[in-house]
């Protein structure tokens, strides 16, 4: 079963927020977190291996800065960036920082410069690579999403986002299989973590099997603090297995009703044209066998 590339449910990359409407619900990252833009990807806090080449002054400054983007304040954000920047320019941090607030408000295109740049300047650096496959699953560009991913794992064979951007990269190229595979391998590494576990679940469900899919996501979604788009893939399943009124019940937990009413037609819509696929995939192996 492939849903349209437009209409892909949330995927975690990293920590990401609701969605609100239909058309929101269903984008892909999230991305983890994961597909993508409703799937908001938000920035990940710089080890101190990267600040090392810092005042203390502005060591601050960039925790400061983290802070307020965590809080939402993005312009406060963005100029301590800036003025990191401005004073180093070849400050991984800050560099990083300035694609991670961009990225937080849409700009994508602009957030890879930074991204990009941040990179040359410390190819080794984890995070500017993290962000460069954001950016490019959100532009759809697949193949350097997984390139990224890779490249962060083959220096941390076990660090949780890559392996989730990775899934996510790949699930979105219509490699379910594969991308299954890579996930649970990461949560054989990292029993448990809800961003492997959504992305899988939302893998299964999107792989043709939204039953298992509901299974993993259930696992997720038991915990008060589990993550809304846990809860919105776990009613995209139960949508596509038919039962809309528990799909109703979980999407109510976080978006109005009209919200909650145009998932359900959504739902419904996709699953006759699962259904129309299956039939079709009979016939045509009932014809080859006549032949």
């Amino acid at each position: 079963m492939t849903l349209d590339d437009a209409s892909r449910p949330s995927r975690i990359v990293t920590s990401t927020r609701p969605a609100r409407h239909a058309s929101c619900a269903v984008l892909g990252a999230v991305v983890l977190a994961a597909a993508a833009g409703c799937t908001t990807t938000t920035h990940v806090t710089p080890t101190q291996s990267s600040t090392l080449n810092h005042s203390p002054s502005t060591m601050s400054e960039l925790r400061i800065a983290e802070v307020a983007l965590d809080a939402g304040n993005i312009e406060m954000a963005r100029t301590i960036f800036e003025r990191v920047v401005k004073a180093n320019p070849d400050s991984v941090p800050g560099l990083t920082g300035l694609g991670n607030t961009l990225y937080s408000v849409g700009d994508f295109t602009r957030a890879g410069v930074y991204f990009e740049q941040a990179s040359r300047v410390d190819p080794d650096a984890s995070l500017p690579l993290l962000g460069i496959a954001r950016v490019a699953i959100r532009q759809r560009r697949f193949d350097d999403a997984i390139a990224a991913s890779r490249k962060i794992l083959s220096k941390t064979p076990d660090d949780p986002l890559a392996v989730s951007a990775l899934g996510v990269s790949l699930d979105m190229k219509g490699e379910h299989a594969t991308a299954q595979a890579v996930l649970r391998r990461g949560l054989a590494t990292h029993p448990g973590d809800p961003l492997l576990s959504v992305n899988l679940g939302l893998s299964l469900v999107l792989g043709g099997d939204p039953r298992q899919g509901a299974n993993v996501l259930l696992d997720v979604t038991r915990y008060p603090n589990a993550p809304a788009q846990a809860r919105q893939n776990l009613a995209l399943a139960y949508g596509l297995m038919g039962n809309g009124q528990a799909a109703a019940e979980i999407l109510g937990q976080d978006l109005p009703q009209a919200s909650v009413q145009d998932n359900l037609r959504f739902y419904e819509i996709q699953r006759k044209r699962m259904a129309q696929q299956q039939v079709s995939s009979v016939d045509t192996v009932q014809a080859g066998a006549v032949r």
